[in-house]
C-alpha cells in the first residue's frame, strides 16, 4: 500500500516502511538538546561505562518517534487517535532502524471508520546482529 486509500484499507495491508540511521553520536547529542533528555547514559561514554554498559545507547523516544512516522507519513498527524509502544531491546549507537506497520483491524467508533495498525521496529547493530527493538500499535481515523 503506497498511497492513502483509507476507504479500501483492510487488515493485512502494509504501510510504507521507514529505514533510519545509522544513528550517530551526533544525532544523540542533537536529540538530547531538542528533547531536553540529557540523561548521561545516552550521551556520556564514561557514565555509561561506569553503569556497566559498553557504550551509550539511543534514547527510546527517538526510536519511538521514528516508528510513529510509519503511521503519520501515511495517514497524517491529524488522523492519529492513539499511539503506544513497548521497548524490547536497547538500540546501540551505529544501529539502523527498520520500521514497519500492518493494518490489523478495521472498526467503527460512533459510526466513524478507524484502522488499528500493528507497528514494529527492527535494529541492525553495527556488528550485523538484528533484534526487534520496539513493538506498538496506532489507531487512526479512516473517514
Amino acid at each position: 500500500m503506497s498511497k492513502r486509500t483509507f476507504a479500501d484499507a483492510a487488515p493485512g495491508d502494509t504501510l510504507p516502511g521507514i529505514t533510519f540511521g545509522p544513528i550517530s553520536r551526533q544525532m544523540l547529542a542533537l536529540y538530547a538538546g531538542a528533547s531536553g533528555d540529557h540523561n548521561p547514559v545516552h550521551i556520556d561514554l564514561d557514565f555509561a561505562r561506569g553503569a556497566g554498559l559498553d557504550d551509550v545507547f539511543v534514547h527510546g523516544m527517538l526510536s519511538m518517534g521514528v516508528l510513529a512516522r510509519v503511521v503519520t507519513d501515511w495517514a497524517g498527524i491529524g488522523r492519529l487517535v492513539s499511539l503506544s509502544n513497548r521497548f524490547m531491546a536497547i538500540t546501540p549507537v551505529g544501529a539502523q532502524l527498520t520500521c514497519s506497520g500492518t493494518i490489523s483491524e478495521r472498526f467503527e467508533v460512533d459510526g466513524v471508520a478507524h484502522l488499528r495498525v500493528a507497528l514494529s521496529a527492527e535494529i541492525t547493530a553495527p556488528d550485523g546482529r538484528t533484534a526487534r527493538s520496539l513493538v506498538g500499535e496506532a489507531v487512526i481515523r479512516a473517514d
